[in-house]
Protein backbone atom coordinates (compact mmCIF):
# COMPACT_ATOMS: atom_id res chain seq x y z
CA UNK A 1 0.00 0.00 0.00
CA UNK A 2 1.49 3.52 -0.87
CA UNK A 3 2.38 5.93 2.08
CA UNK A 4 0.72 8.37 0.06
CA UNK A 5 -2.22 8.18 2.79
CA UNK A 6 -1.45 7.09 6.24
CA UNK A 7 -4.50 4.44 7.78
CA UNK A 8 -4.73 3.82 11.22
CA UNK A 9 -7.11 2.22 14.00
CA UNK A 10 -7.57 3.89 17.32
CA UNK A 11 -9.23 1.17 20.31
CA UNK A 12 -11.71 3.06 21.74
CA UNK A 13 -13.06 2.48 25.30
CA UNK A 14 -15.91 -0.32 24.40
CA UNK A 15 -13.54 -2.48 21.96
CA UNK A 16 -14.76 -0.49 18.71
CA UNK A 17 -12.41 1.13 16.70
CA UNK A 18 -12.01 4.55 15.17
CA UNK A 19 -10.45 4.22 11.53
CA UNK A 20 -8.47 7.10 10.64
CA UNK A 21 -7.32 7.99 7.27
CA UNK A 22 -4.59 11.13 6.65
CA UNK A 23 -3.63 12.73 3.19
CA UNK A 24 -0.24 12.24 3.42
CA UNK A 25 1.49 14.97 0.56
CA UNK A 26 2.14 18.00 2.69
CA UNK A 27 4.83 19.61 0.73
CA UNK A 28 1.81 19.41 -1.99
CA UNK A 29 -0.47 20.73 0.67
CA UNK A 30 -2.05 17.03 0.33
CA UNK A 31 -3.10 17.60 -3.47
CA UNK A 32 -5.69 14.89 -4.01
CA UNK A 33 -3.54 12.84 -6.45
CA UNK A 34 -5.15 9.71 -7.92
CA UNK A 35 -2.88 7.15 -6.24
CA UNK A 36 -4.76 8.89 -3.16
CA UNK A 37 -8.01 8.06 -4.28
CA UNK A 38 -7.40 4.82 -5.20
CA UNK A 39 -5.94 4.45 -1.65
CA UNK A 40 -8.83 6.12 0.54
CA UNK A 41 -11.08 3.48 -1.92
CA UNK A 42 -9.56 0.25 -1.48
CA UNK A 43 -9.57 0.69 2.45
CA UNK A 44 -13.09 2.14 2.27
CA UNK A 45 -13.75 -1.55 0.78
CA UNK A 46 -12.08 -3.11 3.61
CA UNK A 47 -13.80 -0.90 6.69
CA UNK A 48 -16.90 -1.31 5.46
CA UNK A 49 -17.21 -4.51 5.53
CA UNK A 50 -16.23 -4.43 9.50
CA UNK A 51 -18.59 -4.41 11.91
CA UNK A 52 -16.33 -2.78 14.82
CA UNK A 53 -15.25 0.60 13.39
CA UNK A 54 -18.05 3.24 14.61
CA UNK A 55 -16.08 6.02 12.67
CA UNK A 56 -14.18 7.22 9.67
CA UNK A 57 -12.13 9.99 10.07
CA UNK A 58 -10.37 11.65 7.40
CA UNK A 59 -7.20 14.36 7.99
CA UNK A 60 -4.43 15.81 6.43
CA UNK A 61 -0.81 15.62 7.37
CA UNK A 62 1.70 18.43 7.28
CA UNK A 63 -0.24 20.94 9.74
CA UNK A 64 -1.00 23.34 6.67
CA UNK A 65 -3.77 22.14 5.07
CA UNK A 66 -6.34 19.05 4.83
CA UNK A 67 -6.42 19.62 1.33
CA UNK A 68 -5.14 22.37 -1.49
CA UNK A 69 -7.38 20.70 -4.26
CA UNK A 70 -6.58 18.17 -6.92
CA UNK A 71 -3.66 17.25 -8.31
CA UNK A 72 -3.61 19.43 -11.39
CA UNK A 73 -0.03 19.43 -12.28
CA UNK A 74 -0.73 16.04 -13.37
CA UNK A 75 -3.85 16.93 -14.80
CA UNK A 76 -1.93 19.37 -16.82
CA UNK A 77 0.94 16.92 -17.75
CA UNK A 78 -2.44 14.67 -19.77
CA UNK A 79 -3.99 17.53 -21.25
CA UNK A 80 -0.66 19.00 -23.28
CA UNK A 81 -0.24 15.16 -24.08
CA UNK A 82 -3.72 14.68 -25.03
CA UNK A 83 -4.53 18.10 -26.62
CA UNK A 84 -6.83 18.07 -29.69
CA UNK A 85 -7.25 14.27 -29.61
CA UNK A 86 -11.19 14.88 -28.41
CA UNK A 87 -10.95 12.48 -25.45
CA UNK A 88 -8.54 12.25 -22.42
CA UNK A 89 -8.20 8.69 -20.68
CA UNK A 90 -6.06 10.37 -16.98
CA UNK A 91 -8.55 13.26 -16.43
CA UNK A 92 -11.27 10.56 -17.38
CA UNK A 93 -10.41 7.80 -15.43
CA UNK A 94 -9.14 10.97 -12.52
CA UNK A 95 -12.89 13.05 -12.06
CA UNK A 96 -14.87 9.54 -12.16
CA UNK A 97 -13.05 7.72 -9.26
CA UNK A 98 -12.68 11.41 -7.20
CA UNK A 99 -16.46 11.89 -8.10
CA UNK A 100 -17.14 8.09 -6.77
CA UNK A 101 -15.66 8.86 -3.71
CA UNK A 102 -17.04 11.80 -3.17
CA UNK A 103 -20.45 9.83 -3.70
CA UNK A 104 -19.13 7.13 -1.15
CA UNK A 105 -19.02 9.64 1.84
CA UNK A 106 -22.00 11.50 1.13
CA UNK A 107 -23.33 8.05 1.46
CA UNK A 108 -21.19 6.26 4.00
CA UNK A 109 -23.58 3.95 6.69
CA UNK A 110 -20.36 4.50 8.79
CA UNK A 111 -20.34 8.18 10.46
CA UNK A 112 -17.65 9.88 8.50
CA UNK A 113 -15.74 12.90 10.35
CA UNK A 114 -13.28 14.85 8.44
CA UNK A 115 -11.07 17.56 9.94
CA UNK A 116 -10.68 20.48 7.55
CA UNK A 117 -7.91 22.67 9.54
CA UNK A 118 -5.97 24.66 7.57
CA UNK A 119 -6.27 24.93 3.94
CA UNK A 120 -9.28 23.52 2.39
CA UNK A 121 -10.11 24.08 -1.28
CA UNK A 122 -11.33 21.94 -4.48
CA UNK A 123 -10.75 18.45 -3.92
CA UNK A 124 -10.56 19.14 -0.17
CA UNK A 125 -13.82 20.60 -0.34
CA UNK A 126 -15.36 17.75 -1.65
CA UNK A 127 -14.61 15.84 0.72
CA UNK A 128 -15.20 17.51 3.67
CA UNK A 129 -18.73 18.17 2.00
CA UNK A 130 -19.40 14.53 2.47
CA UNK A 131 -18.96 14.04 5.57
CA UNK A 132 -21.28 14.17 8.94
CA UNK A 133 -19.51 15.93 10.89
CA UNK A 134 -17.59 19.05 8.90
CA UNK A 135 -14.76 19.98 11.72
CA UNK A 136 -13.06 23.39 11.30
CA UNK A 137 -11.05 24.88 13.25
CA UNK A 138 -9.59 28.44 13.80
CA UNK A 139 -6.83 28.35 11.44
CA UNK A 140 -9.41 26.51 8.71
CA UNK A 141 -9.32 28.83 4.89
CA UNK A 142 -11.90 27.62 2.82
CA UNK A 143 -12.81 28.29 -1.11
CA UNK A 144 -14.26 27.13 -4.46
CA UNK A 145 -11.11 28.96 -6.33
CA UNK A 146 -11.74 27.35 -9.92
CA UNK A 147 -12.35 30.46 -11.40
CA UNK A 148 -8.33 31.71 -11.59
CA UNK A 149 -7.96 28.47 -13.63
CA UNK A 150 -10.60 27.86 -15.93
CA UNK A 151 -12.16 24.74 -13.76
CA UNK A 152 -15.52 25.25 -12.53
CA UNK A 153 -16.52 23.99 -8.82
CA UNK A 154 -16.70 20.80 -8.80
CA UNK A 155 -16.89 17.79 -6.51
CA UNK A 156 -20.55 18.23 -5.97
CA UNK A 157 -20.27 22.13 -5.51
CA UNK A 158 -23.35 22.33 -7.45
CA UNK A 159 -24.71 20.43 -4.97
CA UNK A 160 -23.82 21.87 -1.86
CA UNK A 161 -23.22 25.48 -3.39
CA UNK A 162 -26.89 25.19 -4.40
CA UNK A 163 -27.86 24.77 -0.44
CA UNK A 164 -25.93 27.82 0.95
CA UNK A 165 -28.29 30.61 2.05
CA UNK A 166 -29.23 33.24 -0.50
CA UNK A 167 -27.13 33.91 -3.39
CA UNK A 168 -23.67 32.88 -1.87
CA UNK A 169 -23.05 29.92 -3.32
CA UNK A 170 -23.11 31.73 -6.78
CA UNK A 171 -20.95 34.67 -5.10
CA UNK A 172 -18.58 31.99 -4.03
CA UNK A 173 -18.39 30.35 -7.22
CA UNK A 174 -17.63 33.92 -9.02
CA UNK A 175 -15.56 35.07 -6.80
CA UNK A 176 -13.45 32.06 -5.13
CA UNK A 177 -13.11 34.29 -2.77
CA UNK A 178 -11.51 32.25 0.94
CA UNK A 179 -13.78 32.07 3.99
CA UNK A 180 -12.61 31.16 7.32
CA UNK A 181 -14.10 28.25 9.72
CA UNK A 182 -16.10 30.76 11.75
CA UNK A 183 -17.96 31.78 8.04
CA UNK A 184 -18.44 28.28 7.26
CA UNK A 185 -19.99 27.13 9.67
CA UNK A 186 -22.72 30.20 9.67
CA UNK A 187 -23.66 29.80 6.10
CA UNK A 188 -23.57 25.99 6.60
CA UNK A 189 -20.50 24.81 4.33
CA UNK A 190 -19.39 23.22 8.37
CA UNK A 191 -21.08 21.55 10.48
CA UNK A 192 -18.51 22.89 14.02
CA UNK A 193 -15.43 24.94 14.98
CA UNK A 194 -13.65 22.90 17.05
CA UNK A 195 -10.74 23.45 19.79
CA UNK A 196 -7.84 21.05 19.32
CA UNK A 197 -5.85 19.29 17.10
CA UNK A 198 -6.43 16.04 15.43
CA UNK A 199 -5.08 14.17 17.57
CA UNK A 200 -6.21 15.41 20.62
CA UNK A 201 -9.58 14.91 19.43
CA UNK A 202 -9.39 11.28 18.55
CA UNK A 203 -7.90 10.63 22.20
CA UNK A 204 -11.13 12.36 23.38
CA UNK A 205 -13.03 9.78 20.96
CA UNK A 206 -11.29 6.86 21.98
CA UNK A 207 -12.57 7.15 25.32
CA UNK A 208 -16.68 6.94 24.40
CA UNK A 209 -18.54 4.01 24.45
CA UNK A 210 -20.20 3.34 21.03
CA UNK A 211 -22.57 0.38 20.03
CA UNK A 212 -23.31 -1.21 16.55
CA UNK A 213 -26.07 1.25 15.28
CA UNK A 214 -24.75 4.03 13.44
CA UNK A 215 -27.68 6.32 14.40
CA UNK A 216 -26.43 6.22 18.15
CA UNK A 217 -22.84 6.39 17.62
CA UNK A 218 -23.98 9.80 15.63
CA UNK A 219 -25.17 10.87 18.62
CA UNK A 220 -22.00 10.47 20.95
CA UNK A 221 -19.96 11.99 18.02
CA UNK A 222 -22.49 15.32 18.17
CA UNK A 223 -22.06 15.30 21.90
CA UNK A 224 -18.72 15.34 22.12
CA UNK A 225 -18.11 17.70 19.50
CA UNK A 226 -20.40 20.22 20.75
CA UNK A 227 -18.05 19.96 24.16
CA UNK A 228 -15.40 21.21 21.76
CA UNK A 229 -16.75 23.78 20.13
CA UNK A 230 -14.13 26.85 19.64
CA UNK A 231 -15.60 30.09 20.67
CA UNK A 232 -15.77 31.88 17.37
CA UNK A 233 -16.90 35.90 18.95
CA UNK A 234 -13.58 37.12 18.26
CA UNK A 235 -13.14 35.66 14.27
CA UNK A 236 -14.23 37.90 11.92
CA UNK A 237 -16.89 37.33 9.42
CA UNK A 238 -16.73 39.23 6.34
CA UNK A 239 -18.55 36.97 4.06
CA UNK A 240 -21.87 36.71 6.12
CA UNK A 241 -21.45 40.64 7.15
CA UNK A 242 -21.41 41.42 2.93
CA UNK A 243 -24.73 39.01 2.63
CA UNK A 244 -27.41 41.56 2.14
CA UNK A 245 -25.00 43.35 -0.36
CA UNK A 246 -24.14 40.34 -2.10
CA UNK A 247 -27.89 38.87 -2.29
CA UNK A 248 -28.74 42.18 -3.83
CA UNK A 249 -25.74 42.40 -6.31
CA UNK A 250 -26.10 38.83 -7.36
CA UNK A 251 -29.78 39.48 -8.16
CA UNK A 252 -30.00 39.37 -11.57
CA UNK A 253 -31.72 37.52 -14.76
CA UNK A 254 -28.67 36.86 -16.73
CA UNK A 255 -24.85 36.44 -15.87
CA UNK A 256 -24.11 39.37 -17.64
CA UNK A 257 -26.49 41.37 -15.41
CA UNK A 258 -25.01 39.81 -12.19
CA UNK A 259 -21.46 40.59 -13.17
CA UNK A 260 -22.17 44.05 -14.00
CA UNK A 261 -23.67 44.82 -10.92
CA UNK A 262 -20.79 43.37 -8.57
CA UNK A 263 -18.15 44.69 -10.53
CA UNK A 264 -20.18 48.68 -10.63
CA UNK A 265 -20.90 47.95 -6.90
CA UNK A 266 -20.02 51.23 -5.23
CA UNK A 267 -20.30 49.98 -1.32
CA UNK A 268 -17.32 48.63 -1.95
CA UNK A 269 -14.70 47.75 1.07
CA UNK A 270 -10.83 45.89 0.42
CA UNK A 271 -12.56 42.59 1.07
CA UNK A 272 -15.19 42.90 -1.74
CA UNK A 273 -12.26 44.31 -3.95
CA UNK A 274 -10.25 41.11 -3.48
CA UNK A 275 -13.24 39.33 -4.12
CA UNK A 276 -14.45 41.28 -7.53
CA UNK A 277 -10.83 41.81 -9.06
CA UNK A 278 -10.44 37.48 -8.84
CA UNK A 279 -14.06 37.44 -10.81
CA UNK A 280 -12.74 40.44 -12.93
CA UNK A 281 -9.65 38.70 -14.17
CA UNK A 282 -10.70 34.99 -13.62
CA UNK A 283 -11.49 32.76 -16.79
CA UNK A 284 -14.89 33.96 -18.59
CA UNK A 285 -15.90 30.60 -19.60
CA UNK A 286 -15.51 29.64 -15.64
CA UNK A 287 -18.17 32.02 -14.90
CA UNK A 288 -20.48 30.77 -17.23
CA UNK A 289 -20.01 27.36 -16.03
CA UNK A 290 -20.68 28.42 -12.89
CA UNK A 291 -24.08 30.01 -13.32
CA UNK A 292 -25.02 27.10 -15.74
CA UNK A 293 -24.32 24.24 -13.41
CA UNK A 294 -26.18 26.58 -10.31
CA UNK A 295 -29.21 26.76 -12.56
CA UNK A 296 -29.45 22.97 -14.29
CA UNK A 297 -28.45 21.42 -11.17
CA UNK A 298 -31.11 22.70 -8.83
CA UNK A 299 -33.97 19.44 -8.99
CA UNK A 300 -31.00 17.53 -9.41
CA UNK A 301 -30.29 14.03 -7.20
CA UNK A 302 -26.42 13.76 -5.87
CA UNK A 303 -26.02 10.85 -8.43
CA UNK A 304 -27.11 13.14 -11.36
CA UNK A 305 -25.03 16.42 -9.89
CA UNK A 306 -21.53 13.93 -9.66
CA UNK A 307 -22.57 12.63 -13.94
CA UNK A 308 -23.71 16.42 -14.72
CA UNK A 309 -19.48 17.53 -12.93
CA UNK A 310 -18.04 14.96 -14.69
CA UNK A 311 -19.23 15.66 -17.75
CA UNK A 312 -18.17 19.24 -17.16
CA UNK A 313 -15.16 18.62 -15.82
CA UNK A 314 -13.62 16.26 -18.74
CA UNK A 315 -15.09 19.17 -21.46
CA UNK A 316 -12.61 21.15 -19.54
CA UNK A 317 -9.75 19.44 -19.59
CA UNK A 318 -10.39 18.97 -23.69
CA UNK A 319 -10.56 22.89 -23.90
CA UNK A 320 -8.36 25.53 -23.51
CA UNK A 321 -8.69 27.50 -20.96
CA UNK A 322 -7.97 24.69 -18.11
CA UNK A 323 -5.00 24.01 -19.53
CA UNK A 324 -3.78 27.62 -19.81
CA UNK A 325 -5.24 28.36 -16.41
CA UNK A 326 -2.78 25.92 -14.69
CA UNK A 327 -0.02 26.93 -16.91
CA UNK A 328 -0.43 30.46 -15.69
CA UNK A 329 -0.92 29.58 -12.13
CA UNK A 330 1.23 26.60 -11.32
CA UNK A 331 3.64 25.55 -14.16
CA UNK A 332 5.47 28.81 -15.49
CA UNK A 333 3.56 31.35 -12.70
CA UNK A 334 3.51 34.31 -14.80
CA UNK A 335 -0.12 35.08 -13.41
CA UNK A 336 -1.03 35.81 -16.87
CA UNK A 337 -3.05 33.20 -18.56
CA UNK A 338 -4.59 33.70 -22.10
CA UNK A 339 -8.03 32.51 -21.75
CA UNK A 340 -10.01 31.67 -25.04
CA UNK A 341 -12.74 34.59 -24.48
CA UNK A 342 -11.87 38.15 -23.24
CA UNK A 343 -14.98 39.08 -21.21
CA UNK A 344 -18.26 36.80 -20.32
CA UNK A 345 -19.94 38.82 -23.15
CA UNK A 346 -17.83 37.45 -25.68
CA UNK A 347 -18.91 33.68 -24.79
CA UNK A 348 -21.39 32.16 -27.26
CA UNK A 349 -24.74 29.78 -25.30
CA UNK A 350 -24.00 27.17 -27.30
CA UNK A 351 -20.36 26.85 -26.89
CA UNK A 352 -21.28 26.56 -23.19
CA UNK A 353 -23.98 23.92 -23.28
CA UNK A 354 -21.72 21.41 -25.17
CA UNK A 355 -19.50 21.01 -21.73
CA UNK A 356 -22.79 19.24 -20.49
CA UNK A 357 -22.04 16.59 -23.04
CA UNK A 358 -20.68 13.49 -21.79
CA UNK A 359 -17.57 12.62 -24.66
CA UNK A 360 -17.73 8.98 -23.59
CA UNK A 361 -19.98 6.85 -25.55
CA UNK A 362 -20.71 5.00 -21.85
CA UNK A 363 -20.56 7.38 -18.92
CA UNK A 364 -18.70 6.06 -16.19
CA UNK A 365 -20.83 7.25 -13.50
CA UNK A 366 -24.10 6.00 -14.87
CA UNK A 367 -24.34 3.02 -11.89
CA UNK A 368 -23.96 6.15 -9.33
CA UNK A 369 -26.51 5.73 -7.11
CA UNK A 370 -28.04 2.33 -8.51
CA UNK A 371 -27.10 0.27 -6.20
Amino acid sequence: MSDCVLFSEIPTACGRVIARATLNAPKALNALGLDMIQALAAKLDEWEQREDIVALWLDGAGGKAFCAGGDIVQMHKSMVKHAGEGRNPFTEQYFAEEYALDYRLHRSEIPVVVFGDGIVMGGGMGLLQGADFRLVTARSRMAMPEITIGLFPDVGGSWFLNRLPGKTGLFLGLTGVHINGREAVEVGLADRMVNGDADSLLASLAEQHYSAEARDNKAVLYRLFKQQAADMAEIQRPLVDHLPLINSLCDGEDLQTVVAQLLSAKDRDSWLDRALGTLEKGCPQTAHLVWEQLSRSTYLSLAEVFRMEWNLAVQCSLHGDFREGVRALLIDKDGKPAFRHRSIADVPRDFIDGYFESPAPVHPLALLGQK
